[in-house]
């Protein structure tokens, strides 16, 4: 099977394609500029697809993104501290962005004949955002059978989507994915701030997948008061 990843330069993407690539066949990689904070991650996607010797597209839909308004991702919005499933990390949705991201991604594997197209959403996504849920990645399927209808067939893959990121690493390692070649952080310094929501997440899921974590975050202990504060908050 042929297929085209979305791969954004974080843990779970580049965990997603080294996947595909040890079970099937990785067609290229695609990555998105919409205007996010910074673009540090689409080096770590380019690394990827250098380590893997597979083609490495950048699509660039900053004009697109200006629309998308309102998101700590891409305004001047302060990006919030604390556990990742926190109801303050909601500023960080940017709306519709896997469906316009996933519309671009199907024409283009169309185009290519793939066979189908991946996507690294997983089931700690669920709690924030919306385009990251079964349903969502069900419902986009059946649109695009219709919208490819007589022109080509392409499956969307979404093998995270009901496990959680602990469940990522621990896939990620036995593939032997070189965590220290991704980069999770919503600031895009020399390091991982360890105090962002992807950041507490990242650490969090290291942690619970008993795997050693080659991360350098500027607070490496931040994570731990965040899933206390958390934890305290829950029902």
């Amino acid at each position: 099977m042929k297929t085209l990843v979305v791969c954004s330069g974080g843990l779970d993407s580049v965990t997603l394609a080294y996947k595909v690539a040890e079970e099937s066949e990785v067609d290229s990689l695609m990555s998105f500029n919409y205007g996010q904070r910074h673009t540090t991650e689409l080096d770590y996607a380019r690394r990827c697809a250098e380590k893997l010797s597979v083609p490495h597209d950048i699509v660039d839909i900053r004009s697109i993104g200006q629309l998308l308004s309102g998101s700590a991702l891409t305004d001047n919005i302060e990006v919030p501290d604390g556990h990742y499933e926190e109801e303050s990390m909601r500023v960080t949705v940017v709306p519709n962005r896997n469906a316009i991201m996933l519309s671009i991604v199907f024409g283009a594997a169309a185009a290519r004949a793939c066979d189908a197209v991946a996507i690294a959403v997983h089931g700690g996504d669920h709690f924030i955002y919306p385009d990251c849920r079964p349903d969502f990645i069900d419902s986009f399927q059946k649109m695009q059978d219709h919208a490819l209808n007589g022109v080509h067939s392409v499956k969307l893959l979404a093998p995270f989507v009901n496990i959680d990121k602990a469940e990522v690493v621990r896939q990620g390692a036995a593939l032997g994915v070189p965590f220290i070649d991704t980069w999770s952080c919503y600031q895009g310094s020399g390091h991982h701030c360890g105090r962002c929501g992807t950041c507490v997440e990242r650490r969090e899921a290291f942690a619970l997948a008993g795997v050693d974590d080659p991360t350098h975050y500027h607070d490496e202990d931040f994570w731990k008061q965040a899933i206390a504060q958390y934890d305290h908050k829950r029902p």
